[in-house]
């Protein structure tokens, strides 16, 4: 298939860089100071502007710099300060593309001159041509120092240790680094500045894999010989991502043995990030492939449960939610469940015994009270020593409070570190806020998830894509009215294989009652997206009720504990 323009990035010829090389006093960037200010901008191969001046640094240049470079104090004397010269320079260089032999150096120097001068450093791409000079033609000199290499390859431009011939210098080699590099067919920006750090891969023979891959949102798919699924994963721009693994500078225990294996390398391309992530999680819940770790937990994700089909209803953990019952969940593992109990019962007297107690049930006359009413911390009906209506208000309060208010609860945890803070309990103090701090990310998570799945079907839009949810899960993503169709135009074996895989959960899986395991990551996705205000998701319809609880859950920040102790 042939690549569009888009798929190639941005081309090279359609790049402005700016050469920059600066003299100073020595090579330290926080003690020494810039005498000459280089720089050249270049597009299309031709220069298109040069910038020079000598620098008063402030200090004396030592012997050494002047025999090297040729400027002396005289020079400089009546040269401006660096100060009154960064709002030109930085104007100059724009949003163009840094280039430096030894950048490192030249943009050190730079940004701490910006630093001083209370200027942001500079959010440039750099390019250093001393890895690149080093990747595409080290074995054809003897180092690749700027003056070797513009010697042996006889530049029009030579060095000189002054800022605007060493600047030229180094603009000639990037052209002759350029054209080398598109023997590899490096013709986008992402890949030259990725280009030095691709080249010493162990796998690097492998990165022929990569070169079909667009620059475009979606999944990319790890497989070994045997077409079974190693690594699933998502990106906004598929083939920046998966040459990154190619890289010296990924260093991920287990990147090196799975590369060993990946025989192809297939993909998916989305409209968006977010249609990404949704078929990631598929994937990897449905056919948990062997690298990824991420994603694959949700078999144990649990529930909290207040059992009011009981006569005396307590606080359970359960990994399957139940027809009844109250239910906090899904929460990502057990400690954050039981961290979500403690939290409760430990303003509030529920049960802890383990009995089962029906509507008929009554306490044996001989029956010892449990060691948590004993404390003082729990009503115990099992020993026949609570009330039932004072058990059934406090079970009123509870089932209030998780469901529409849960103020007056955090009034009661709030106060409750309050007291230890005070009392120098301090230990104690950071276990409840800890406990406290569960039980609002999970009364959140469940708010969140409660409003898409109370909406029913819901349309956004969010520049020019459409979502269709239901329930709060991504059913259709639509750009310009054209549906999104995961595998169209893709033949291989393994989408092939996997295609059955990114539909969404079947209608059973999205009922009411408790928020299904399977589907909570997914759910969870959709609500982070529209909470961002980066993306301007604007609501278009919806078949239910989309709204938010009155009463917030409260943030635990907004206490001053340094006051309460």
């Amino acid at each position: 298939m042939q690549k569009s323009f888009d798929d190639m990035g941005t081309p090279l010829c359609d790049v402005t860089f700016c050469v920059i090389d600066f003299e100073t006093t020595g090579g330290s960037a926080e003690h020494d100071r810039i005498t000459e200010i280089g720089a050249a901008k270049y597009l299309g191969g031709e220069c298109i502007g040069t910038f020079q001046t000598l620098v008063n640094p402030g200090c004396a240049i030592p012997p050494f710099i002047t025999i090297l470079t040729g400027i002396t104090e005289a020079m400089i004397m009546p040269a401006p300060r660096i100060e009154s010269l960064l709002g030109t320079l930085s104007h100059f260089i724009g949003d163009s593309v840094i280039v430096a032999h030894n950048a490192r150096f030249d943009v050190g120097f730079l940004n701490a001159a910006l630093i001083r001068d209370q200027r942001d450093p500079l959010a440039n791409k750099v390019i250093d041509t001393v890895p690149l000079a080093r990747r595409l033609v080290r074995d054809e000199v003897r180092d690749c120092k700027l003056g070797t290499l513009s010697a042996h390859f006889r530049f029009a431009h030579q060095p000189s240790h002054r800022a605007l011939d060493d600047v030229l210098a180094t603009g000639d080699l990037l052209h002759l680094l350029i054209e080398r590099a598109a023997g590899f067919g490096v013709l986008g920006l992402d890949d030259l500045i990725a280009l030095p750090k691709l080249g010493t891969h162990p796998q690097a023979a492998k990165l022929r894999l990569t070169e079909d891959l667009p620059r475009s949102p979606g999944v990319y798919i790890f497989s070994d010989v045997a077409g079974r699924l190693l690594y699933v994963g998502k990106a906004t721009n598929l083939r920046q991502r998966v040459r990154s693994y190619f890289s010296t500078s990924e260093t991920r225990r287990k990147v090196g043995p799975m590369l060993r294996q990946v025989h192809g390398v297939d993909y998916i391309a989305t409209p968006d990030a977010l249609t990404a992530e949704v078929l990631e999680m598929r994937l990897i819940q449905r056919l948990l492939p062997q690298y990824n770790k991420a994603g694959t937990t949700s078999d144990k994700y649990c529930y909290v449960r207040l059992t009011v089909e009981e006569e005396w209803p307590r606080l359970v953990i359960t990994k399957n939610p139940a027809k009844k019952g109250l239910h906090i969940g899904p929460l990502t593992s057990r400690t954050a469940a039981r961290l979500v109990v403690e939290a409760i019962e430990s303003v509030v007297p529920l049960r802890r015994c383990t009995i089962r107690m029906g509507r008929n049930y009554s306490a044996p006359s001989d029956a010892p009270v449990c060691s948590a009413a004993q404390l003082g911390v729990a009503l115990c009906p099992c020993s026949g020593t609570a009330s039932p209506d004072e058990y059934a208000s406090i079970v009123s309060f509870i089932t209030h409070s998780l469901s529409d208010s849960p103020s007056a609860l955090f009034a009661l945890l709030h106060e409750r570190i309050r007291s230890l803070a005070a009392a120098q309990r301090f230990e104690e103090a950071a276990e409840m806020r800890d406990r406290t701090q569960a039980l609002v990310l999970a009364l959140n998570r469940q708010r969140r998830c409660d409003q898409l799945r109370s909406a029913g079907s819901v349309s956004i839009r969010s520049g020019d894509i459409h979502y269709d949810i239901e329930s709060g899960v991504l059913v259709n993503t639509r750009r310009e009215d054209q549906l999104f169709s995961p595998i169209a135009a893709h033949h291989s074996k393994v989408l092939q294989g996997v295609v059955d895989y990114l539909h969404p959960h079947q209608p059973e899986a999205l009922e009411s009652g408790p928020l299904q395991r399977q589907i909570f990551d997914e759910v969870m996705c959709i609500a982070r997206f529209l909470d961002d205000e980066a993306t301007h998701p604007v609501l278009e319809g919806c078949s239910g009720h989309w709204a938010s609880p009155v009463q917030a859950v409260p943030e635990l920040r907004r206490l001053d504990f340094h006051r309460a102790a």
